[in-house]
């Protein structure tokens, strides 16, 4: 999987964190109904490895289906078994040395410029910019492409509409967005309102690309 390629091409990578697992699974399955196809499953959700594979399973193979917040190699080799295709992870851990092992794309946390030469050295495929909104958002990113210019960032944190098309202006590969884009739906809430928000951040993309 070139995850670098896809990341450019469909700029928003959903992150659905919840606490139950139905709901979570059916936000999985919503976004993708909606023509989101990069998406992240926390580990930190309810039964987060069952609803990856329950989802891998209903989804076709263009829904691309990432595990997050993965942090040791046990976290990684557990992800791989449930049929995630790429680890997103907070920082720099144990579980991006096996994850690239297991041959699946990562997305490293960083924040500082010693943490970007760090997830670049360990081999991420992208480098997750975290947290991003409450550390400095647009304009924080604009100062890391100076000495990184090539550096593929993906801003994660806190991202929402306004933000999102300032980080795709500016540069980023594309964009994480949790709750502003899933709100309280991977939680039991309304999946309807889910939709219209999918529909707002799609439009943006397209936005964005014209």
């Amino acid at each position: 999987m070139d995850l670098p390629a896809l990341l450019r091409e469909r700029r928003l990578l959903a992150i659905v964190r919840g606490r139950h697992t139905e709901s979570v699974l059916h936000t999985v399955l919503a976004l993708a109904s909606e023509g989101v196809d990069l998406i992240e499953v926390s580990l930190t959700s309810a039964n987060a490895l069952d609803v990856i594979s329950r989802a891998r399973a209903d989804l076709p193979s263009t829904t691309v289906l990432g595990a997050g917040t993965v942090v040791t190699a046990t976290d990684a080799r557990n992800a791989h078994a449930a049929g995630a295709g790429f680890v997103v992870t907070p920082g720099l851990g144990d579980g991006v040395p096996e994850a690239r092992d297991l041959g699946m794309p990562t997305v490293v946390g960083a924040l500082t410029p010693t943490e970007v030469i760090a997830a670049r050295a360990a081999g991420a495929d992208a480098v997750k910019l975290f947290p991003a909104a409450s550390m400095g958002g647009p304009d924080y990113l604009r100062a890391l492409r100076a000495p990184f210019p090539d550096v593929p960032f993906v801003p994660v944190g806190g991202v929402d509409a306004d933000a999102f098309r300032r980080y795709l202006d500016l540069g980023a590969l594309a964009v994480g967005v949790g709750s502003p884009l899933t709100g309280d739906a991977a939680d039991g809430g309304s999946l309807d309102e889910l939709r219209a928000r999918i529909r707002a951040f799609l439009d943006t993309v397209a936005e964005t690309a014209a």
